[in-house]
């Protein structure tokens, strides 16, 4: 038999859907205004920082590594991404944001006003804080 939530857990998990939903909605217009699609946008954010297996970022997305394969093809026909051999595993490929790329990666983060805003209105300890407990939810 299935637990009922406590009403608590209920409105947490109804605000992070909520949170969840504007995220998406909003990222998916700041990536079109980059000819762009979300999920396009979502794995150059994911190659910004540097190099990845394309089967961690399937794993990172919920998403079988064939669709990661073809988001990068069109990431690379944009020359946005490129694909390395990763030097550990001559086997594994790793896909790396071109320069361009990044930059563009950055441009949709700072475009996200949806997020930027609530957070402004936070204190430096206040984001902290939720940064802190966000994190211990993230296995």
């Amino acid at each position: 038999m299935t637990r009922r939530m406590d009403p608590l857990t209920a409105e947490v998990v109804d605000l992070f859907g909520t949170v969840v939903a504007r995220y998406h909605q909003e990222y998916d217009a700041a990536a079109a205004v980059h000819h762009l699609t979300g999920a396009q946008a979502r794995v150059l954010a994911l190659l910004a920082p540097g190099p990845l297996p394309m089967r961690r970022i399937a794993e990172r997305l919920k998403c079988e590594p064939s669709n990661i394969t073809g988001i990068v093809d069109r990431l690379e026909a944009q020359g946005l991404a490129e694909r390395r051999t990763d030097p550990a595993d001559r086997r594994v490929k790793l896909a790396a944001a071109t320069e361009e790329g990044s930059v563009t990666a950055e441009r949709l983060r700072d475009s996200l006003e949806f997020a930027r805003e609530p957070l402004a209105a936070l204190s430096e300890e206040e984001r902290g804080m939720l940064r802190d407990l966000l994190a211990r939810m993230v296995p």
